[in-house]
């Protein structure tokens, strides 16, 4: 008689529990970091006005410590003094420019409200001409003619700011409450240069700090996470550095051809497109609903003047894909057109809003930097001791 205990699970079993067991594991990681992603959401949204103004300071000592450092390191001053100076020298260029550019938007931007119930009316005039079937829509809505309802709002805007205010004071509590949120806000937003100037003024080396308070790791995986925070660093500061000098560019090119082709307000028009494709293509997409309806509304504008937007809108981004982010950024971000769209618009519906518009693009770098370093180095690892697992059970 054979002594031989048989097994209970036999290797097709076994495998079978190891398959389940993988895949329950998955799923408990998985519910883990959805879970993790919505506490970092509620953080962030609580604390926003907290973080947002620390963060906007770091971002900014991060691009201008190179002039601090080429100040302290090549003239007589120290490094306090440096950024005095620094400070003095941003002043003198906002002052400038508000000086040179201010008038000529306040003066576009008054236009363009004294020209936009003519074009709103334009907008009547054709949507009745032709698309007979929205305008009779449009009239069962409002309850009159939609061109009536435009000029009674024109003409009663006194009436219907006081009552937007109202809602908002409303919304925001007793009036009270409303100053004081907007007392915070401006109190928030106003201690960045304080904030700006410790960060610019220490001497600490955060790389070697964050390697002390890791210490409890091994060093393997200390320094993988060194890694990870040097190249998140490194992308979000090219990213905004690079954005920033992009959209000025934008703008310029946008600005000088709408003045060419003969669209009103292009000054405004072009700067504001511009820094706003700090957000990638934000402003390219908001310029087309925008800028298009313009073109066609104006006085003299037309199909003709719509062509020649477009075109202006296709060089732009053309020099904006080909020319400006190849010069500026180096193509460090590595992520190409449909990637950045997809980005820009998950991470501002998963953080709630602009902040994860801005942030979308370091963070999918990220994203992809630490899918790369874990596809080299650890995934390889994982799989061998599966495959050795397996071999094992059989």
């Amino acid at each position: 008689m054979s002594n031989e205990v048989s097994p209970i699970l036999s290797p097709s079993q076994k495998r079978i529990v190891a398959a389940g067991a993988t895949a329950l594991a998955t799923v408990f990681l998985l519910a883990t970091f959805f879970y993790l992603f919505v506490l970092l959401r509620h953080f962030v949204g609580t604390f926003k006005e907290v973080l947002l103004p620390l963060a906007i300071a770091a971002i900014l000592a991060t691009l201008l410590r190179p002039i601090t450092t080429f100040v302290e390191t090549r003239t007589r001053l120290n490094r306090v003094q440096g950024i005095v100076l620094l400070y003095l020298l941003v002043i003198l260029v906002l002052g400038v420019a508000a000086a040179f550019a201010l008038p000529a938007i306040f003066d576009q931007g008054t236009g363009f409200l004294k020209a936009l119930p003519h074009m709103i009316q334009n907008l009547m005039s054709w949507v009745q001409d032709k698309a007979p079937a929205i305008w009779t829509w449009l009239q069962g809505i409002l309850g009159e003619p939609p061109d009536e309802y435009v000029k009674s709002v024109f003409e009663n805007n006194t009436e219907l700011i006081r009552n937007s205010l109202e809602r908002v004071r409303e919304s925001m509590g007793t009036l009270a409450g409303m100053v004081g949120s907007i007392f915070g806000k401006v109190a928030a937003y106003s201690i960045i240069p304080i904030y700006l100037f410790f960060i610019l003024n220490s001497d600490r080396d955060v790389w070697r700090d964050l390697d002390k308070q890791l210490n409890f790791l091994p060093k393997n995986r200390r320094d993988d996470l060194l890694f990870l925070a040097r190249e998140f660093s490194e992308i979000l500061v090219s990213f905004f550095r690079g954005q920033i000098i992009i959209g000025l560019l934008l703008g310029l090119v946008l600005a000088i051809g709408f003045f060419v082709v003969g669209l009103k307000f292009a000054i405004l028009i072009g700067l504001i497109l511009g820094l706003l494709n700090i957000i990638p293509y934000l402003g390219t997409m908001i310029g087309i609903i925008t800028v298009l309806p313009i073109a066609y509304f104006q006085e003299d504008g037309g199909p003709s003047l719509i062509v020649a937007c477009a075109v202006v809108f296709v060089i732009g981004q053309l020099l904006t894909d080909y020319v400006f982010t190849p010069k500026v950024m180096g193509g460090k971000t590595g992520m190409g057109p449909m990637l950045i769209i997809f980005s820009v618009f998950f991470w501002g519906t998963a953080l709630g809003g602009l902040l994860g518009m801005i942030l979308a693009i370091p963070l999918t770098a990220f994203f992809l930097v630490f899918w790369r370093l874990a596809r080299e180095k650890y995934l390889p690892a994982l799989t061998a001791k599966h495959e050795a697992a397996q071999t094992t059970a059989n």
